[in-house]
């Protein structure tokens, strides 16, 4: 069975809310984007490098693809265009169309919690979740999310959208792996009980 996994940076108090652009996403009055820029360093490359490098799905909510696609396809300057325009790329959305525009993408269609626990079901490799706050909102919720891999920040920003907010459900995480950056991140990979 391919297993959910949850990719993303967040800050000290849990915010995940718009890390690589100061535009990346606004929603709230948030004027703190491109938090995570600053601590970007070659320990934080190579460990994100092996997980793309070990290949898998991509699942997106629709502002996070839409994001994603506006960035990344044509990009010459990294390791990761290639291997994001190759990827399978899944996308929940009640507003967009297919055709989707970005080579590889399938719209979901139906219930998203549905349909993902269908797709967990079939062959083929893990499917990682960047992003997309509100869908992982619902994935949670549904027990879906198989294991997270957080990127933590050493940084308090006080506001901003939480990856584990109010509404967030008890749940026992245990930590398989962690790695500490030259800047302080910690990148702890944690599996759902």
């Amino acid at each position: 069975m391919r297993k959910i996994v949850v990719t993303n940076s967040l800050t000290l108090d849990g915010v995940m809310q718009g890390p690589g652009r100061p535009d990346e996403d606004r929603r709230g009055g948030f004027e703190h984007g491109g938090w995570a820029l600053p601590y970007k360093d070659p320990v934080m490359m190579t460990a994100m490098g092996e997980g793309m490098a070990q290949g898998a799905d991509l699942l997106f909510g629709r502002r996070t693809y839409q994001d994603f696609f506006a960035v990344w396809p044509g990009r010459k300057d990294n390791p990761f265009t290639t291997v994001l325009d190759n990827s399978q790329k899944y996308v929940a959305s009640r507003t967009l169309r297919e055709p989707l525009p970005w080579q590889n993408s399938t719209l979901l269609s139906g219930d998203v919690a549905k349909t993902v626990a269908r797709l967990k079901e079939q062959p083929g490799r893990d499917i990682v979740v960047l992003g997309s706050g509100d869908l992982l909102q619902t994935l949670m919720r549904h027990g879906l999310v198989d294991l997270y891999v957080l990127l933590i920040h050493p940084l308090v920003l006080g506001q901003g959208r939480r990856l584990f907010g109010d509404e967030a459900q008890r749940s026992a995480l245990h930590l398989v792996k962690s790695v500490t950056t030259t800047t302080g991140v910690v990148i702890g990979t944690y599996q759902a009980s």
